[in-house]
Formats: structure tokens, C-alpha cells, sequence
């Protein structure tokens, strides 16, 4: 395995659990890709905040295998606050009605819309609910133009289809490929009443993610080896060979479980579909400021926000291992390029402003810790396009498989898909390897 973020993660657990020899080889320190958190001055922050949904079956399997399903807090029914300066305050929450009624009921009382625009809403989302998320047609639209086919304004973008499409493709409904919303939409909120009800980790992301596995892993008595840069994979005599620049180890079969913008360069040209054109995924950054406060001021677990930049802001009190009254709130910011180059400091004083204008209790609290955290290259840039370069599990090379957020999993990139990728190219490559194992010895025998 190559690469030690969930998707070879999930790739490494499914392969040994097939009974197949697995060797992790990750070149940083630690395990976790993207999800991954640090301590200072004796408090918890993770690099981003990152929710899932009841919906995602895969990475919830994933954790119960690693042993860590009691290190997350899953809603009993989906409710998002939605707060605008001044104190409106609404929600996106459900009913335990059917899909999509049970949507209806907020939605119609929705305060940051007109009576108009939310019936114009209910509309448009029932429209949404007929889409084929498989269709490869949507994929050369914007979700920003099919809404305005679909008689929805600007304000109506911005203070509510934004707040669902934003944080799960990671570009807002301008930039994003129709075909990924309708995938958020159609499979999250408007098929299964129970799917969009929102899970989050309440212990550090490290120990959820890639702690957990490792041990996991080791028990089935796979080896990991971190801070080892693989350079190439390369097809040898005797099977696969990885090159790390030190050594070259034997192979089987390999799952390049990489950032798509690292992939071309391990292996020969033309092993992967579209290889040469995989730097035109792009990249969308996420940006999280995080904000300890000297007492608790707000109680709500999450909440969006309509008139302010903060997006969404998250409760990481016990995340932060934090239990001297002081409350923890971390504002997570998606497609985040306008603030991936400012100044911490700037970013800190920025949105400490705008919590206190969201919340009353913030003005007069103070701030006694706090840092940003940016991720670059978050996930891919899912703008119309992308679909086509988006790069299935097995490769044109014997024994390789390709896995990842930014695979062909049909989701945007998310920690569901990436488990999604890493499961299947675990299983395939298990298989390849026994059958490989197979041939060896019934030649050796002969």
C-alpha cells in the first residue's frame, strides 16, 4: 500500500482482513492523510473540521473495524442551525416524516427566505429528487445554472443551496459540476429521510483515524512504515517493485492510494486513464480558524451562518480535551482561496469579530488560544469536467489499483468515498496477490 490517508488506510485493513501480507509504506510521519490533529499548550485542534452523514456506510464500517465507532457523535435526526447577525435564527432539520417531506417543514418556515423563494425552494428540490447522480450529462453544468433554470435567485443560492453544496463538494454552487450536488442532494437529503443526519469526531482525529488503524492493521499482522517516499512503481521480473530512492520492494500487487497531483510521476505513463491530464482536477483549499474561549459562549453543537463569512462553526470543546470551562469553537471555511494566503493573525481577529456578532455571548468573552489551520489541497476541484478524469480502481498495469477521494467513486471527495476507493482496491489487489502467490508456487512445483 501507498500512502497512509484513509483511502490506503481502508485499502490496507480490507487487504489483510483477505488474508494478503500488507505492507503500508507512507511518506510523512504520521498516518491519517488529510484528517489529522496536533497538541499545544495541552489542547487538541484537529487540522479541519470533517463531518459525515448516516449515509456513509463505508467509512461507519470503517471505524467500527478499527475499533473506533465510540470516538464519534452521530445526530438522532438532522438539525442545523442557521444564525445571521442579529440574532434570526432558523434551521435545516428534519421530520421524521418520508423523504423529501421531511425536509418540508423547515423549509417552509425558513426564515432567511421569503414565503416566495421557499416555495420556489420545495420546487426546485423536488426537481433535484428526479435527477440521476450516474448521469454523466450533469456533469456539464453548474449547479449555479440549474438553479436559475429552476427559478432560484441569488439570495436563495447563498442562504441555503450554498450551505448544503459548499462544505460537501468543496466549491460553491457557481463552480460546482451539477452532477455532484445531485450526488450530495439526491442520495443525502431527498431519497432516505435518515441519511443526512450529521456524525462528527468527538476525540482528536489522529487517535480516530490513523492511530486506530495502525493498530488495527499491526493485529492482522500487516507492517507500517512511515516516512518512506515512494518514488516509482515499476513493473519487474518477479512482480512489482516500489522504489523508494533507498530500496525497492517486491510486490505482488500495489494500491497507490496518492493525491491525484502526485500520481502521474510514480508511475510509467499511460498506466492510468487520462494520466497526463490529472493536474486539471484542480484543488480547492479549506481553511479552519480555531478559537478558545475563557467560558462557554454558545451551546449549540454546529451552526451555519446567512450574512457572515464563517460558514460553519463547530463545538470542539471535548475534541480539544478541554474540561476548565473554556469552550472551543473551530470556523471551518470551504473553499477557502481567498483565505488560504492571509495572515493567521489577520484571520483570527477577522472571524473573533464575526463571532461576536453572531453570537452575544462572544462579545464579551475572551479569546485565550488560538491558531488556523490550511490544507491546501484539500480535495479536488469539482467543477463541470471533472467526472471523466476521475480515474477508476484498477489500472492498465497487472496487479495495481488506484485509490482515493478524488477516485471514480461517484461522491465528491469525502472521507466516505476515499473509504469507498481504498475498500475496493484492497479487496482487488488481495485477490491479485493470492492468485499471483497461486501461480508461483504451481510453477515451482512443475
Amino acid at each position: 500500500m501507498v500512502g497512509g490517508g484513509l483511502a490506503g488506510l481502508s485499502a490496507a485493513i480490507e487487504a489483510a482482513d483477505h488474508n494478503a501480507a500488507v505492507t503500508l509504506l507512507e511518506r510523512r510521519p504520521r498516518l491519517g492523510g488529510a484528517t489529522w490533529s496536533f497538541e499545544r499548550n495541552g489542547i487538541w485542534f484537529d487540522n479541519g473540521q470533517h463531518v459525515f452523514m448516516r449515509c456513509c456506510t463505508a467509512y461507519t464500517a470503517f471505524l467500527e473495524r478499527i475499533g473506533s465507532a465510540d470516538g464519534v457523535w452521530m445526530q438522532s435526526r438532522l438539525d442545523v442551525p442557521v444564525i445571521a447577525p442579529g440574532g434570526l435564527v432558523g434551521s435545516i432539520k428534519r421530520t421524521a416524516g418520508p423523504a423529501p417531506l421531511h425536509l418540508a417543514p423547515s423549509l417552509l418556515t425558513y426564515p432567511h427566505l421569503s414565503l416566495r423563494q421557499r416555495m420556489a425552494a420545495l420546487r426546485a428540490g423536488l426537481a433535484l429528487k428526479r435527477l440521476d447522480p450516474d448521469d454523466p450529462a450533469l456533469d456539464h453544468m453548474t449547479f449555479a445554472d440549474w438553479l436559475a433554470a429552476h427559478g432560484q435567485d441569488t439570495v436563495a443560492v447563498e442562504a441555503f443551496w450554498n450551505l448544503i453544496v459548499l462544505p460537501t463538494v468543496n466549491v460553491g454552487a457557481a463552480d460546482a459540476s451539477l452532477k455532484l450536488a445531485a450526488k450530495v442532494f439526491v442520495t443525502g437529503l431527498l431519497t432516505d429521510a435518515a441519511a443526512a443526519d450529521l456524525g462528527w469526531a468527538r476525540t482528536p482525529l489522529s487517535a480516530l483515524h490513523g492511530d486506530a488503524a495502525r493498530r488495527a492493521l499491526e493485529a492482522q499482522g500487516g507492517e507500517v512504515r512511515s516516512r518512506v517516499a515512494v518514488t516509482a512503481i515499476r513493473a519487474g521480473e518477479a512482480g512489482l517493485e516500489v522504489h523508494t530512492g533507498e530500496e525497492v520492494v517486491a510486490a505482488d500487487s500495489v494500491v497507490v492510494a496518492v493525491p491525484h497531483d502526485a500520481l502521474a510521476g510514480l508511475l510509467p505513463p499511460g498506466t492510468v486513464e487520462a494520466q497526463d491530464r490529472l493536474v486539471e482536477l484542480g484543488t480547492s483549499p479549506i481553511v479552519n480558524v480555531h478559537l478558545v474561549y475563557e467560558r462557554p459562549v454558545t451551546d449549540q453543537a454546529l451552526f451555519a451562518t446567512v450574512g457572515s463569512d464563517a460558514q460553519f462553526v463547530f463545538d470542539r470543546t471535548e475534541g480539544a480535551g478541554l474540561d476548565d470551562g473554556r469552550q472551543c469553537l473551530a470556523v471551518s471555511l470551504s473553499a477557502a482561496e481567498r483565505y488560504i494566503g492571509t495572515a493567521s493573525a489577520d484571520l483570527v481577529a477577522h472571524f473573533t469579530a464575526e463571532l461576536a456578532r453572531l453570537l452575544p455571548e462572544a462579545g464579551s468573552a475572551t479569546v485565550t488560544e488560538s491558531i488556523v489551520t490550511r490544507e491546501h489541497s484539500a480535495t479536488f476541484f469539482g467543477a463541470p469536467g471533472t467526472d471523466r478524469l476521475r480515474a477508476g480502481t484498477e489500472s492498465g498495469l497487472a496487479g495495481v489499483y488506484v485509490a482515493g477521494a478524488w477516485t471514480d467513486t461517484g461522491w465528491p471527495a469525502t472521507m466516505e468515498g476515499a473509504v469507498r476507493s481504498g475498500t475496493e482496491a484492497g479487496r482487488l489487489a488481495a485477490g491479485f496477490a493470492a492468485r499471483s502467490g497461486g501461480e508461483r508456487a504451481a510453477a515451482s512445483g512443475a
